[in-house]
């Protein structure tokens, strides 16, 4: 099984998402907001979850961001 998510951002997305793909990369953005990983191929699935959903993943890295403090 899956971790939860850690935000209510990812919450909320994964409520209208119903597919292995698109919920893990969802996961994936949120992890890598929390504790980015190193490496190319990583940073480039990033940047592109970042472009395909540029609002979502600032109300995560907010989220994120509101926690640490």
């Amino acid at each position: 099984m899956t971790d939860p998510p850690f935000t209510r951002a990812v919450q909320r997305a994964l409520s209208v998402v119903h597919d292995a793909a698109s919920t893990a990369d969802l996961l994936f953005l949120e992890r890598w907001e929390i504790s980015p990983e190193p490496g190319t191929a990583a940073a480039l699935r990033v940047g592109q979850l970042r472009r395909a959903n540029p609002a979502l993943a600032a109300e995560i890295r907010a989220e994120v961001a509101a926690r640490r403090h």
